[in-house]
């Protein structure tokens, strides 16, 4: 049995999924102590429970003390099953977590898997839909990871209610990764949208980035669109296109949060990853890290900022043994990630 405590590094929910996927990866039984240590509210909430009991759905596996506000967890994983599930958080939990927790598994798993997941999509502290639309998922095919992602209806916080379709295809193995040099800037894209509220406020964001992005590209386009949801909300999502790779940022509206805030959010962090030396954003950059640690060779990649999220990540991958992680610089800076799969690992 692996030991983890939940109290590593942050100390937040990334301890938990992260442990999960490597549960049943290497068909270790897990404990996890101290869950969510470093939080306000310590403990399962309710998208940490669903990811939990969707992690024990797709891998037959034994689960005990899986209750909201629990602090400790085993789990002890069977084989993973190829099939069809659904997973209902409840809540406006991120829908995205949840699928980056069973993803890996299953596409591993020999046959080609769907999941729905009804949650919030675009909600804060995780990525939103788009995010995993436009980012996540082509650098997943970039490593052999092949899938595909369908946003039914947005779910925005506080009433969640969004659903989003997943269809995972099975991979034969995961190809390493070598990026530490994005190239040049192809353009920038984008889209504004809203759900619910007044389109004026879509156009409102997109012409506020359209005029603080002038003169970064010629090649510059934020499209303005409505999206189906059952409650209210706004977000704006950036795309940066270079010659070898791709940065994606997003911001989202609140109740008193003006549409220029919104847009000034997001195209700030755009604006911070274009003025460093990133080949990757910093949230790509520890989303990276499981997938590669389970590739047929060594990876590297520089990443935009080493993040507390990438080092706890790191650390977590380590106690499963599964690959050597190395990562230059301090938290903060920009700095490259060396990626060893252990060999005989059961993952590489």
């Amino acid at each position: 049995m692996v030991e983890i405590d939940g109290a590593l590094g942050e100390g937040g929910g990334q301890v938990l999924r992260t442990a999960l996927t490597l549960s049943i990866l290497t068909g270790r039984p897990l404990r996890i102590t101290r869950i969510r240590a470093g939080r306000a509210k310590p403990g399962l909430q309710p998208q940490h429970l669903a990811a939990v009991r969707a992690a024990a759905q797709i891998s037959q596996a034994q689960v005990t003390c899986d209750y909201v506000n629990s602090q400790a967890l085993t789990f002890a994983p069977a084989d993973v099953r190829p099939a069809a599930y659904r997973c209902d958080i409840g809540t406006a939990g991120a829908t995205s977590l949840v699928l980056q927790t069973i993803w890996l598994p299953l596409a591993l798993a020999g046959a080609a898997s769907e999941i729905t997941v009804t949650g919030g999509t675009h909600v804060p502290w995780s990525p939103c839909y788009h995010y995993l639309a436009w980012q996540w998922l082509p650098f997943l095919r970039r490593i052999g990871l092949d899938g595909e992602l369908q946003l039914d209806l947005a779910g925005f916080y506080p009433a969640g209610g969004g659903i989003v379709q997943a269809r995972i295809a099975a991979a034969e193995a995961v190809s390493p990764l070598r990026l530490t040099e994005r190239g040049a800037l192809k353009g920038i894209r984008g889209l504004s949208l809203v759900a619910n509220l007044d389109m004026s406020i879509a156009e409102r964001q997109r012409d506020r980035a359209l005029r603080r992005l002038a003169g970064r590209h010629n090649r510059l386009e934020i499209e303005a669109a409505e999206v189906g949801a059952n409650n209210k909300g706004t977000a704006l999502i950036l795309l940066a296109e270079f010659r070898h790779s791709t940065a994606c940022f997003s911001a989202l509206g609140a109740p008193g949060k003006r549409a220029e805030q919104v847009a000034d959010e997001a195209c700030l962090w755009l604006e911070k990853f274009l003025a460093g030396v990133g080949a990757v954003d910093e949230h790509l950059a520890d989303q990276l890290l499981l997938p590669l640690a389970c590739a047929t060779g060594p990876s590297e990649y520089r990443t935009a900022r080493i993040t507390p999220h990438l080092l706890t990540n790191a650390e977590v991958i380590r106690a499963f043994g599964v690959a050597a992680i190395e990562i230059s610089e301090e938290t903060g800076k920009a700095g490259l990630v060396r990626i060893a799969p252990a060999r005989g690992s059961s993952l590489a």
